[in-house]
């Protein structure tokens, strides 16, 4: 009996492990930033892109992205990047944001599916990439803020 008792509560932490590995991924491992403007400060739930293949891949081949989310890219160091739309499919606003969280550059709209390189204009350590429109809706300018666990705070 007691062999019995000690198979089933062994089974229920097997259960309880993979249910919270489903949540986890059904959530696609998404955390929660803040962006600090001055219409005040708006929750954007990110998934983060903070491997070369993460990066490297990003949004591509989305048709869409809810109107609360984003993609939060964490580069090795802080330098001058470049970002493109290749095979992105959806139209997106990239705030460019120095290792302070302080955003650099906002570029808003970039078109889908182009070649054309997006500067950062600026050594930055993180790109905020939002569905266009976005930067216009939360009012970001350049020298806003943006608060994440990754991004340490000064």
């Amino acid at each position: 009996m007691a062999m019995r008792r000690s198979i089933l509560a062994a089974g229920f932490a097997v259960l309880a492990v993979i249910a919270a590995a489903y949540y986890a991924v059904a959530d696609g491992g998404l955390s929660t930033a803040t962006l600090e403007t001055a219409s005040g400060s708006h929750a954007i739930k990110v998934e983060l892109a903070r491997t070369p293949e993460t990066r490297a891949t990003g949004l591509m081949n989305r048709s869409s992205m809810p109107a609360d989310q984003g993609m939060l890219f964490e580069f090795d160091e802080t330098r001058p990047v470049a970002m493109w739309m290749k095979n992105t499919l959806i139209p997106l606003d990239m705030l460019f944001i120095d290792p302070q969280g302080v955003v650099k550059r906002v570029k808003t709209n970039a078109q889908p599916l182009s070649l054309d390189t997006i500067p950062s204009g600026a050594p930055v350590k993180y790109v905020l990439e939002l569905n266009g429109g976005a930067a216009a809706r939360f009012g970001v300018t350049v020298g806003d803020r943006l608060r994440h666990e990754i991004i340490p705070q000064p």
